[in-house]
């Protein structure tokens, strides 16, 4: 996923650092730091039984811990979010991967240090979920190579969380901190930090309309139902409202007052995918389906603009995004 967005400060005037310190210590740290106990904890239930039914509860529960924080893209999750999360994959790279290392029995799956070198299609989430779910993969036994490459990739993914909480802990985080200060290049004042994380809850909102609803949804004349995210774990809808949630939950951590008409805009997210009735938005190619697909999709977007109106505009920030890439 790459994300591209602008923000234009109006001028209106806040407090330096208002919001840095309350989204560092409200949600991302906090965030992070779950994801990455969530995660070791996945990678010590697969050691012990790397059996699918052994491993998708733990499997659901990083993953759970993972969305809070899944959208962010920056500073050590610039770079560092794409390879617990490769998706889309419109090209099916994350299959191809994988059967080419069971096929050729791979010693890679026997080493989880080295796999952080493999391609980003075999690692985290999406390569996990191939293997614990599809039933091409899914029919393996205790001791097999599948068993070695499923137990690696969730040791891989435990690294993975480790290091994106150490880094957002370490030198990323005080540089935020110390936007404004003497020797801060990257954030040269209050605002710009705050802008940069406001920049986050906008594009994931974006990405989330457009991708995790849009990318299955097509067109109307050819929807695409297998492209929704994790649907073969049946996470889609799941991670629709999580993404949601997290968005707002960043937004308001940004902001130091009430915000009402985001928090009503949340409830109407939650209500229109109450009524969804596929989870995996594999109804999507029935118009009813899609028509419940597209109301969640507009309440996305409604979530989106009343932030913008309610926290962006009270900061002085106004967002103008171009279309994101990659279907």
């Amino acid at each position: 996923m790459r994300l591209f967005a602008t923000i234009v400060s109006v001028g209106l005037a806040a407090p330096a650092l208002a919001g840095v310190d309350e989204a560092l210590n409200d949600h991302i740290l906090p965030g992070f730091d779950n994801f990455a106990t969530s995660a070791a904890a996945l990678s010590d239930k697969a050691a012990t039984n790397c059996l699918p039914e052994a491993v998708r509860p733990a499997y659901h529960d990083a993953f759970d811990a993972w969305m809070p924080v899944a959208d962010l893209r920056l500073g050590p999750s610039e770079t560092g979010a794409l390879p617990v999360a490769f998706w889309p994959d419109p090209r099916g790279f994350t299959q191809r991967k994988l059967s080419q290392f069971i096929a050729g029995q791979d010693p890679i799956a026997r080493d989880p240090a080295g796999y952080a070198d493999v391609s980003i299609a075999a690692r985290g989430f999406f390569a996990l979920e191939r293997l614990i779910y599809d039933p091409s993969f899914a029919d393996y036994e205790t001791g097999s190579y599948t068993c070695e490459l499923v137990t690696t990739i969730a040791a891989d993914l435990a690294n993975q969380a480790a290091a994106l909480d150490a880094g957002w802990r370490g030198e990323f985080t005080k540089t935020l901190r110390s936007a404004g200060e003497d020797g801060n290049a990257t954030f040269l004042s209050g605002g710009e930090a705050r802008r940069a994380l406001y920049t986050q809850v906008v594009s994931a909102l974006e990405f989330t309309a457009q991708k995790r609803l849009g990318a299955p949804m097509g067109t109307f004349e050819r929807p695409r139902p297998a492209r929704a995210e994790a649907r073969r774990s049946g996470r889609s809808l799941r991670n629709v409202v999580m993404a949601a949630e997290a968005a707002h939950g960043l937004a308001a951590a940004l902001a130091d007052w009430p915000t009402p008409e985001s928090d009503s805009a949340l409830a109407t997210v939650r209500e229109a995918a109450s009524r969804i009735e596929e989870p995996a938005f594999q109804d999507v190619d029935d118009p009813q389906g899609r028509l419940r697909a597209e109301i969640l999709q507009q309440a996305i977007t409604g979530l989106r603009e009343a932030i913008a109106v309610e926290i962006g505009a009270r900061y002085g920030i106004a967002p103008g995004f171009n279309s994101q890439d990659g279907d």
